[in-house]
Formats: structure tokens, sequence, C-alpha cells
């Protein structure tokens, strides 16, 4: 989430300076005011009074028009908390976990974008918890877990990561989700831990995500690679600066720049209200100095040379109007993964997950019935017959390997998931 920490900056900045000049055009006036007051000269004009006023207002209450403008009606997500429990995790953060959803089958274990939180999976908890048991947990300083006392670093993530699947029932297979950083995260479990893999991990979905520091994956990569020192220097006043950095921000929310930055760079789409609000929330609530600390550990991450060791059935989102994570990520992934299968959602941005989470959803949860049938003893011949090549989870594919799902936006480009038994 580099690249939209970048553009949130920008537009706080210009949302601050946007509230310094209502302040001061409201000064001038009073103080205009107070002297002909004094004097007993003319009123001044009132044009600076408007014009404060109005801009005052923008800088306080401009979130719903912004809301209004930006957003779409549509269905409000439930706002549904599961069983909370919380954890160690391995670098000494508290580990804020949720679990819910059916008691049988496999359990999909959750893991969101930097600057969010669990709440962001509103749309997979309604979709997915009659079917399959779920586990949403927040990543260390976000959300409702504790600050890791050791920093932040996708490794410690991915250890934390080891815990929550530790902490759950060991009679039922595990598919770990993760979006963007998560899938940094997950693929970094993958690496660090084969012996888990095709045993206690079953299968893994990677969404909107990187194989390696962001600034190499996301637009004007050219651009911002070899800025990465300058980067790296903000990033660490960021964590100096953050009591500030906080209050801007919250004004920044106020005014609406907070949900225009996420709306132009997170969604491909025009997303419903509540889902813009929500992405816009989550990272307003989140500390300055522990979102600096996480996108500093991305620009000194890869995983791109140990992706082919991670064997087992994975599936990989990328979105065709993706600004953060470019789509030749999720395409070099899936290519390097021995069992990936690639999914371009071509109208899907960073939030692909939020804005076309019914689709997302939809594929998730028929990859995952797979597993449920397999871990309810499945009869063997009924398995080979659908672990087959020629089926990959799906019908095959008319035209060249691409399957139309009867939206030209969303396209599934299918090449074999699993292995035959």
């Amino acid at each position: 989430m580099i690249l939209l920490a970048i553009v949130l900056r920008l537009f706080a900045l210009g949302s601050l300076a946007i509230f310094a000049g209502a302040a001061w055009l409201l000064w001038r006036w009073y103080d205009a005011w107070h002297v002909a007051e004094t004097l007993g000269l003319a009123e001044p004009s009132r044009a600076p009074l408007w014009w404060g006023a109005g801009l005052m207002a923008f800088s306080l209450l401009g979130r719903v028009p912004m809301l209004m403008l930006l957003g779409r009606s549509g269905k409000t997500a439930p706002a549904v908390r599961g069983d909370s429990v919380t954890i160690p995790g391995a670098d000494g953060a508290n580990l804020h976990v949720e679990m819910e959803g059916a008691t049988t089958g496999p359990i999909l274990v959750f893991t969101h974008g930097w600057a969010l939180s669990a709440r962001i999976w509103a749309e997979a908890r309604a979709d997915l918890g009659a079917r399959f048991g779920l586990v949403f947990w927040d990543l260390p300083g976000l959300g409702r877990s504790g600050r890791p006392p050791a920093g932040y670093s996708i490794e410690g993530f991915a250890e934390d990561l080891h815990a929550v699947i530790d902490s759950l029932p060991n009679d039922r297979p595990v598919i770990l989700v993760g979006h963007s950083i998560g899938g940094m995260t997950v693929q970094t479990f993958c690496a660090r831990h084969p012996e888990q893999l095709n045993d206690r991990v079953v299968a893994i979905v990677l969404e909107n995500t990187t194989h390696t520091n962001p600034l190499e994956t996301m637009i004007f990569s050219r651009v911002l690679k070899p800025l990465q020192p300058v980067i790296e220097l903000v990033l660490k006043l960021d964590t100096v600066l953050s009591p500030a950095l906080w209050v801007m921000n919250w004004q920044a929310w106020l005014s609406g720049s907070t949900h225009l930055a996420a709306r132009l760079v997170g969604f491909g789409t025009r997303p419903t209200r509540e889902q813009l609000d929500r992405t816009s929330l989550l990272i307003t609530r989140g500390s300055p100095a522990v979102q600096a600390r996480g996108n500093l550990a991305m620009l000194h991450w890869s995983v791109t040379d140990r992706l082919a060791r991670i064997d087992l059935p994975a599936m990989v989102f990328a979105g065709g109007r993706d600004l953060v994570t470019k789509d030749h990520a999720g395409v070099t992934i899936s290519a390097a993964l021995p069992q990936g299968r690639l999914i371009r959602v071509e109208d899907a941005g960073h939030m692909g997950p939020v804005e076309k989470a019914a689709f997302y959803n939809e594929q998730i949860g028929d990859f995952a019935e797979f597993f449920r049938l397999l871990h309810s003893r499945t009869p063997v011949s009924s398995r080979r017959s659908f672990l087959s090549p020629d089926a990959d989870l799906a019908p095959p594919a008319p035209h060249g390997g691409e399957r139309d799902h009867g939206d030209p936006s969303m396209v599934v480009h299918v090449r074999p998931a699993v292995r035959p038994l």
C-alpha cells in the first residue's frame, strides 16, 4: 500500500492547506470587521467570510458529499464479528483473532492488507461463513492486535500467521487467503515452512499481491524505484511525526480527501459508499508510525526466487486496474508456482476483494469446496475425476483457455491447479 500512502499524504497536505486557508480568510474578515467596528468605519466586504466559511465547511464536513460523488448506493456489508481470542504472536505481539462459520470442513484463514484490519473482510464473512470455517486476524500494530516489541517485518508476520494456524483445530484442513501484504505474508510463510504444505495447509489464495519490493510492481515503478532512498527517509520521519500526522489524517478523512485518494488509487470501479468509507476509515484509524514501519519492511522483501518451491494448489487474483500492484506481479507469481492458477479480474483495482467481492468469494468458495469434499472422505474415484487436469476445479475453458463468466471484466485464465492423485 506504499503508493496509496504516498497519494494519501499529498491529499492530506492539500486538505490541511484548505483548512489553513479557510482559517486565514475567517481571521482576515474578523480582523477587518473588528477594526471597522472600533473606528466606526463601513462594514468590510463579506467575501472573505463566505469563502472562509465555505472552505471550512468542506474541511470538516466534505466527507458526506465526497461519498455521494465517489460511491454508489448498494447493500451495506453486515457489521458482524465472530468469537474473538487473543493469542501470543511469534514476535511478542498480542494478536486479535476472530473465528466463525461452519464447524466442519476447511478453515479459511484471512490475512488483510497493510493499513487495514480484519473488518475489511465483511463481504467474505457473509458469502463464505455458511460453508466453511472462517478465521480473521489483525496484523501486528493494526486493528486490535498489539505492536510487536521486536519491530516489523514480513518474516515476522509469517511467524505470527504460523501462530494463528497452530491455534486452530488440527483435524481440519487450512486454506490461507492473503490480500496485498497479506499475500506477501502467506508466500513467506509457505517458503519458510514447507513442512506445513499439503499437510496442515492444503491450499493458498493470493489476492492482488506481489512477490518482491512493491516499488517494482506498482504504477510509475521506473520513477519511484530510483527514489527509494527518499521514500525510506520520509517513512522514517513519519515514525517521529506520527502524532501530528495522525491529526492531519483525521482532518483529511473529515474533508473526504482520504476517500478521494482511496477511490483513485485503491478501486478500479465505483465502490459502494459503505465500502469506500470502510476502507478510508480503517486507513485513518491506523497509527502513522505503524504504517510507516510496515511500508519500510516491504521495501526490503522478496520471495521471487523461492516461489518454485511453494508446491501446493494456489489461486492467484490479479486486477486489471490495480495501480498498487500491477497485474504482471500476479502473472509472475502464478507462472512460478508449480500449481498456480491465475484469475485476472479486468475491472478490479487493488481493493478487488472488496469492490468485486461477489466474484472473488465465488471463486474462493468453488476452490475450497474441493477440499471440503476431500475432507469428507470422498471416494478415491471421485477425487481422481475432480483433480484431473481437464477439470481444473472448473469446466474446460473454451477459446484459448479463457472462461467467460457473463461479465467481460471477469476472466479466468485456466491452467492445471492441482495434480492427479
